[in-house]
Formats: C-alpha cells, structure tokens, sequence
C-alpha cells in the first residue's frame, strides 16, 4: 500500500485478493476510483453510465468525481447577504 500511495497520482487503482481484504484496501488506498476482484482489470477506469470519474492529487483537483454526488456543488457558489435596516 505504501508504495501505490507513494506517487503523485490517484486516477484508478485496485487489487485481486480475498475479501476479508476489500474494505482495509478500500480504506487505505489514495484513488478515485477503486476496485477489488474486478474480472475485467483491475485498473482500466470507471464504468460509463454506472460510476462516477475522478481521481486523487495528481489526477484531479477538486477529490469530486464527474458524475458523483458531490459533484454540482463544485458549479454552485454560496453568497451570504446581510442587510441592516435604518429605524
């Protein structure tokens, strides 16, 4: 783990393994996108239509993946407004 973390990107990562191993991998791997026992490769990126795309560092900018729940609030811009009225 140290060493897929210790790069300057974090686009898509993931291993073959036993399960009682997913959820310590997925908790300590720096990506956007992960997975686990994926019989299709275990790094070729995130299912159009089905997940949402993004990556860590290097591969991203905001840790919002496109397409994700958090990703409109990155379009939305918060304003306060504060006005006091003469008596």
């Amino acid at each position: 783990m140290r060493i897929a973390n210790d790069v300057n990107y974090g686009l898509t990562a993931g291993f073959y393994g036993a399960e009682d191993e997913a959820d310590w991998f997925f908790d300590h791997i720096q990506a956007g996108v992960t997975y686990v026992n994926r019989p299709q490769g275990a790094t070729t990126g995130a299912w159009p239509g089905f997940q949402p795309f993004g990556g860590w560092k290097g591969s991203g900018s905001s840790g919002k993946n496109s397409g994700g729940v958090h990703y409109l609030q990155l379009y939305m811009h918060e304003q306060v407004r504060t006005r006091v009225r003469k008596a």
